[in-house]
């Protein structure tokens, strides 16, 4: 390292270090220090230290049942130059910084390579939700400017009215077109401003917004995420969460850094994770609560010992699952559970609630119930609850805005009311848009999405309250409760029910059954029993496509 000229302590040092260009950076009383570095954080750092240290190691194991070619089980050194070809590829076809690159796809190594690839080159990725109608797509692709479209064989023809400047089937045709061996891409200058995704959100309005991640964004979501999750060189992480849901939330940027092993599963089925866990030795997982009842079902048909037993952690998030359900992940399954709380437009991770030594002692109901919170804040990550009852949050993680709705991005990021306006300590927040509350444990509650409260005869009431308790009956397999609008009690609470195989459950068991366990005001006037409920890609309840048939004709969507 170069440090200025001069023998130690003579005025020649001292003068250069104090006529050396200030900078915002390196700034210690006044004076500026040169040798002093701030060195980029970007995603090119963690596939960069497992191609360094792990080249030989596999890296990752590619679904072997998917309609492209699958690239099998390779290692950290050839992840390193497939995402160099990628980038090469994306130079061949004029491609420049800052341009998008839309993926719609089922998880895959192709998938997980481009995140490194695209946004490791200073292009931008936007992984598309692999659910989505073509108008759906179409919108997405216009609205973020994308020059290059890859799609999933399975959705080829479904896309076909999708058009973009360069559009590829992902497999081979794709791989022979953007993928140049041996070509040194162009150097991209790193910027951790720089936006390195932009991810759509899922729907819960008319229509989808997308959010700018930067690369530091994402670089310190999978640092507090995998360090609070002890990620480490042994894990074997497999693939239950889509890949374009929030990049993962950060496990393809942090699995990979640690130098994990990837396992990728293309499509979520119970008793096949099981079977993976098992062939692969998996540690590590994330998914939806949809996605734990998923493999309790296939459990309970084993016959056998459950494979992970006492070794693997299963990071939930999406909603918050019922306390049964954690119950029963600890001691039906032996897992571990985990719950995290978050949104894409913090990368996710903002809270989370793990397992601690002061749960030890409790029965398995009482460490659920625990574990039934939020969580706490994680690392750099401050938590506050407005007077309104939002939940209202301010980190490294939180987005850049969305991407060209700069009104929509001054309205989730933003002062709050509870603050005086020459408060000299007012600060922006970022608003959640979920309704919830601290404890005394600091520890963060979700009592519900705000705009989903049911206010039934004057009375405010928590759909997930209701729905843990609905949930909580044997033969419910799967619960919404919303408000439907109702000339005496303005809106009526309501469950949308499934029933579990060969069940015989009534309306008027379920409702009788709840009130043994909330106050009346609280339990379903009216339950509908249902084949299926809507969801996300993630298993989150579209409860705004449940509502939407019951306001018909209403101006507002409460009464």
């Amino acid at each position: 390292m170069a440090y200025p000229r001069g023998r130690p302590g003579s005025t020649v040092r001292a003068h250069t270090m104090i006529d050396c260009a200030r900078s915002e950076h390196g700034r210690s009383g006044g004076i500026a220090y040169p040798w002093r570095m701030h060195v980029p954080l970007t995603i090119n750092d963690h596939l960069r230290r497992a191609e360094l240290l792990y080249p030989d190691r596999v890296a990752v194991v590619d679904e072997p049942d998917q309609p492209a070619a699958s690239w099998g089980s390779f290692t950290y050194r050839e992840m390193g130059e497939r995402s160099r070809a990628i980038a090469a590829g994306l130079d061949a076809l004029g491609i420049g910084v800052g341009e998008r690159v839309a993926m719609v796809s089922h998880n895959s190594a192709r998938l997980l390579t481009h995140f490194f690839g695209v946004s490791g080159s200073g292009r931008i990725l936007v992984p598309i939700n692999f659910r989505l109608v073509a108008d759906e797509v179409k919108y997405i692709i216009e609205h973020s400017g994308a020059r290059v479209l890859l799609v999933d064989p399975e959705l080829e023809d479904a896309m076909a009215s999708v058009h973009c400047e360069h559009k590829y089937v992902i497999g081979s045709e794709a791989d022979s077109a953007l993928m140049r061996f041996g070509a040194e891409p162009r150097h991209w200058n790193p910027d951790e401003t720089a936006t390195a995704t932009i991810n759509y959100t899922s729907g819960t309005t008319a229509r989808p917004k997308g959010v700018q991640l930067t690369h530091r964004n994402l670089w310190l979501n999978a640092a507090t995420f995998g360090w609070q999750m002890g990620v480490s060189d042994r894990d074997v992480y497999l693939h239950t969460l889509p890949q374009f849901h929030c990049n993962g939330w950060g496990m393809v940027y942090g699995v990979t850094g640690m130098g994990g092993r990837h396992i990728i599963l293309r499509k979520v089925d119970g008793a096949e994770i099981l079977r993976r866990i098992d062939e692969h030795g998996v540690t590590l997982m994330c998914g939806a609560p949809a996605v734990v009842n998923a493999v309790l079902d296939a459990a309970s048909t084993c016959g056998g010992p459950i494979p992970g037993r006492d070794r693997v952690r299963m990071v939930v998030a999406g909603a918050p699952p019922p306390t049964r359900t954690i119950e029963r992940m600890e001691t039906e399954l032996g897992w571990e559970f985990v719950q995290l709380y978050g949104l894409t437009e913090t990368s996710p991770f903002l809270t989370m609630n793990r397992t601690r030594a002061e749960y030890d002692d409790l029965s398995p109901a009482e460490r659920a119930a625990k574990l039934s919170r939020a969580g706490a804040p994680a690392l750099g990550v401050e938590i506050r609850v407005s007077s309104q009852g939002e939940v209202l949050a301010r980190g490294n993680v939180v987005m850049e805005g969305y991407w060209e709705q700069p009104d929509a991005t001054a309205d989730a990021i933003r002062t709050t009311s509870d603050d005086a306006d020459d408060d000299p300590t007012r600060v922006t927040w970022f608003h959640t848009g979920d309704g919830g509350f601290v404890d005394e444990e600091a520890h963060l509650t979700i009592s519900d999405r705000k705009k989903d409260v049911i206010i039934s005869g004057g009375e405010n009431v928590s759909s997930i309250e209701v729905e843990d308790a609905v949930f909580s009956h044997p033969d419910v397999s799967e619960v919404a409760v919303i408000g439907i609008p109702d000339d005496k009690w303005g809106e009526l609470v309501t469950a949308l029910v499934v029933k579990a195989p060969e069940s015989h459950l009534t309306e008027d068991d379920l409702i009788a059954y709840v009130k043994t366990k909330l106050a009346g005001y609280k339990c379903p006037k009216k339950v509908e029993f249902r084949e299926e409920l809507a969801r996300t890609a993630t298993g989150k309840l579209q409860k705004f496509k449940l509502r939407e048939p019951y306001w018909i004709g209403h101006e507002r969507q409460v009464n």
